[in-house]
């Protein structure tokens, strides 16, 4: 079958002819209609993750994936071809930048009955990542103040949304050119990050979800109150994060080395930084799937590109500039 590989970080994918995925007794393959396109994918393609995730290459690109059952493994009971499912394929059984791929069954949900093929493919990973932030670690509360940045991206326009849902009163971060777009998804505030400096006119609030890292999130540390949590998607991992991947000694190690700066800083703010590595859930993907058919949470899909146009798909992740989130189409 056809699919996009990576052979050497730091290079384009490319095509190649690979064979095909082995169904499993516990496995559901599917054939990929739309497969998401996330600044992970890019952070793999560099070498980013390769301490976090030390794949072997080649290996096949692709997070999202939204299409149709063609078979289900023996043991399989809750899916059966001709069913139209969404996922996020768990880290090692990566792959949607293909024509089929083979998925967990735990990894699977049916996708929302509301939306077209493109926008479920464009929401698992994304999807997953605002839940485990604000509903697993946050616990999200109605009338908390919770700062979202990047709120046009592809994890900050589900985040607000998923937010606004939770009954919080929500701040984001985005250019002048976003401000009526973020607002439409539900920010009660918008601080135009090229002009405003978020940490000057932002205070008190109880949860920051930071897709940034570095200087902002050091920022974002100063703008919560105590006993507040910020949650990093960009890093520095932590080492509970490190414990609970099982990393080896060495990385564990290096981990405390590289988030030490920012866990200093959080204690004695009397605040709380949690690194998040989302994972693969078909049971909150369900869940997901529910509020979506609910009208609480639309995606947004700012570009589509061609199966054949991988490529051009990749290249996007790193000029940025798209609203939510770009996709793959094969119909």
């Amino acid at each position: 079958m056809k699919a996009f590989v990576l052979s050497k970080y730091k290079t384009a994918v490319h095509e190649a002819d690979v064979p095909e995925p082995v169904v499993g007794e516990r496995d559901v393959l599917v054939r990929v209609q739309a497969a998401g396109l996330n600044q992970l994918d890019e952070k793999l393609r560099v070498g980013e993750f390769k301490a976090i995730l030390p794949y072997r290459l080649p290996i096949i690109l692709g997070h999202d994936v939204a299409g149709t059952v063609i078979r289900v493994g023996a043991r399989v009971s809750a899916f059966k071809p001709g069913d139209e499912v969404y996922a996020r394929p768990r880290d090692h059984r990566i792959g949607t930048f293909a024509e089929r791929i083979v998925i967990d069954e735990r990894d699977v949900a049916l996708k929302p009955s509301s939306i077209a093929m493109d926008e479920a493919g464009s929401l698992p990973l994304v999807a997953l990542t605002a839940w485990q932030a604000l509903v697993e670690i946050a616990d999200v509360r109605p009338g908390q103040k919770v700062l979202i940045h990047a709120g046009a991206g592809g994890v900050g326009s589900i985040a607000i949304q998923l937010a606004k849902h939770l009954g919080a009163e929500v701040a984001t971060t985005a250019s002048a050119a976003n401000a009526d777009f973020v607002r439409l998804l539900g920010a009660d505030r918008v601080v135009d990050y090229r002009t405003e400096d978020f940490e000057e006119v932002l205070s008190g609030y109880d949860v920051v979800l930071d897709s940034l890292g570095g200087e902002n999130l050091e920022k974002s540390l100063r703008i919560l109150r105590p006993g507040g949590k910020a949650i990093g998607i960009s890093g520095p991992p932590t080492p509970e994060f490190a414990r609970a991947a099982g990393l080896s000694l060495i990385l564990r190690l290096a981990t405390a080395g590289l988030s030490r700066r920012i866990r200093t800083q959080a204690k004695r703010l009397g605040v709380d930084y949690t690194f998040l590595f989302m994972r693969a859930s078909g049971d909150q993907l369900r869940d997901i799937a529910g509020l979506v058919d609910a009208g609480a949470i639309r995606p947004i899909v700012g570009r589509v590109f061609p199966f054949d146009e991988t490529v051009a798909g990749m290249e996007s992740l790193a000029k940025g500039g798209i609203r939510g989130k770009a996709v793959i189409s094969n119909p």
